[in-house]
């Protein structure tokens, strides 16, 4: 279907009576409105709201549990974060709490995280408290659930974001599918309650089928024909900032709605946003350094960027896309993340010279001294971090270096471990280059493989590998083996 499924409605009666208003909806159920004072047809979205490019993205469903949306975010029993009496998470803006949708998804999520891990039912109705807040602060608008954000706002870096209350966005609006369709497949809940929240989740993707030839809206199309989920949605149309990281989200919540519903409109969805994505790459990406927060702005962000690398690599999963799992690669490369954890980690140093560096905060060396080891040493560093302009550097903590960076240079000076990985569902393929003598590693032995031609492999794990990147093969001859991926070729 894709992008060749044009506009289609379908109008139903809303009938008033008694305290609230209903809206039958196509299969049957109703949408639970506000008192009208008569009786007058409402639109209720039956299909996409507009063509848009699509590439052949599918919702990949056989995905082990644990690559799922929304499942290494886990909340702990006790809430450290602003609540109310009710246990919902609130928001505080200008002296005031107030109810913030994407902040009250996102804490439900987390506690179903915390379900599946513990099954405590604590979690669970602490999960569902989140959720029937959401629910009951809905609008409802052009046939579709709406979640409200009940204050103004204004963004204090991205201009153009000025927002009197309410207002709404696409972030909220796909992660409460995500929240919903979790919560309607819990069997914990009754049944009455699991189809509540289903109706709650159908409502919600409405919101993803009207455009923005009304109000409100948080999907449009942009001048290539791609389709954005706004997580600023701005008037007039056209003018919107395109934040990548709260559409990945959305695009999350699409897959959730998929799995429960298999609705091929989720499904179109689904790829038109993975499309947009992946031809917007080189606009989020900023080579060597962190990537853009929106497209609008281009402004690197020290926090987001890992959110970018961590989602793109989940939505590779839910597709089965090699493009994507590469596209989070590139980004993880150009800026890994740089904490070695309260521990930090042992870096190896090799008998010679070495080169020892200050930065400033602008990447600018403001200090150098030589390091010379008569014998190979062990330091401990508490970060691999890439400096601005340079490459990945140890911020050594201990011994002669202490307080110095040093380039990462294997066999000269390297992380001991395993560093940065990334898991990839389906293996990703690569080829041994013929003749190529290729030093293997596992289990810390090490074997050498070459081959007469060119041989193919594949592999389902990526990380930095006593300084070097290294792929976990998963046939052949080196199953299990880490090779190295400079040797390696792509395919």
């Amino acid at each position: 279907m894709g992008g060749d499924v044009m506009e289609s409605r379908r109008w139903f009666l809303k009938a008033t009576g008694g305290g609230g208003a209903a809206v039958a909806l196509a299969g049957g159920g109703f949408l639970v409105g506000q008192r009208a004072g008569g009786t007058t047809e409402v639109p209720v979205p039956g299909g996409l709201p507009f063509t848009f490019g699509v590439r052949g993205f599918r919702c990949v469903l056989d995905v082990p549990d644990a690559m799922r949306p929304w499942r290494g975010r886990v909340a702990g029993r006790e809430d450290a974060g602003l609540h109310d009496g009710d246990g919902v998470r609130m928001f505080r803006w200008q002296g005031r709490l107030h109810d913030h949708p994407v902040g009250q998804i996102q804490y439900g999520l987390e506690n179903l995280a915390a379900l599946r891990r513990t099954g405590d039912p604590f979690f669970l109705a602490r999960a569902r408290t989140q959720a029937d807040r959401v629910v009951a602060r809905r609008h409802e608008r052009r046939g579709a659930w709406f979640f409200p954000y009940p204050f103004d706002f204004t963004h204090d870096v991205h201009t153009g974001i000025a927002y009197e209350a309410p207002w709404y966005s696409g972030m909220a609006q796909g992660e409460a599918l995500s929240l919903f369709a979790q919560l309607a497949q819990v069997a914990e809940v009754p049944a009455a309650d699991r189809a509540r929240y289903r109706r709650a989740a159908d409502g919600a993707f409405r919101s993803l089928l009207v455009g923005d030839d009304g109000a409100p809206w948080v999907v449009a199309r942009d001048e290539a024909g791609h389709l954005w989920i706004h997580e600023y949605p701005v008037d007039p149309p056209g003018t919107s900032d395109h934040t990548y990281n709260g559409f990945m989200f959305a695009a999350l919540g699409l897959w959730d709605y998929y799995a429960l519903t298999r609705n091929p409109l989720a499904a179109d969805l689904f790829d038109g946003s993975l499309t947009t994505l992946a031809a917007n790459f080189r606009n989020m990406r900023n080579p060597g350094w962190l990537s853009h927060y929106c497209r609008a702005h281009a402004i690197p962000t020290t926090s987001y960027h890992p959110v970018h690398v961590t989602l793109l690599r989940q939505l590779s999963w839910l597709s089965g896309s090699e493009l994507l799992a590469a596209q989070s690669d590139l980004l993880m490369d150009d800026y890994p993340a740089p904490s070695l954890g309260k521990d930090g980690g042992q870096v190896h140093l090799a008998e010679g010279t070495h080169a020892l560096l200050r930065f400033d905060d602008d990447g600018a060396v403001t200090d150098t001294r030589t390091l010379e080891l008569a014998r190979p040493a062990e330091a401990t560093a508490s970060h691999r971090i890439r400096v601005r302009g340079h490459d990945v550097h140890y911020l050594l903590t201990d011994g002669p270096g202490d307080g110095w960076y040093v380039a990462e240079r294997y066999p000269s000076a390297y992380l001991r471990g395993e560093w940065c990985a990334s898991d990839y569902r389906p293996a990703r393929r690569a080829r041994v280059p013929a003749g190529v003598s290729v030093v293997c590693r596992g289990d810390g032995e090490e074997r050498t493989v070459t081959y007469p031609r060119d041989t193919p492999v594949r592999y389902d794990r990526r990380a930095v590998v006593d300084g070097r990147v290294m792929l976990r093969a998963t046939d052949g001859d080196v199953r299990g083996w880490w090779l190295p991926g400079s040797q390696l070729r792509a395919g």
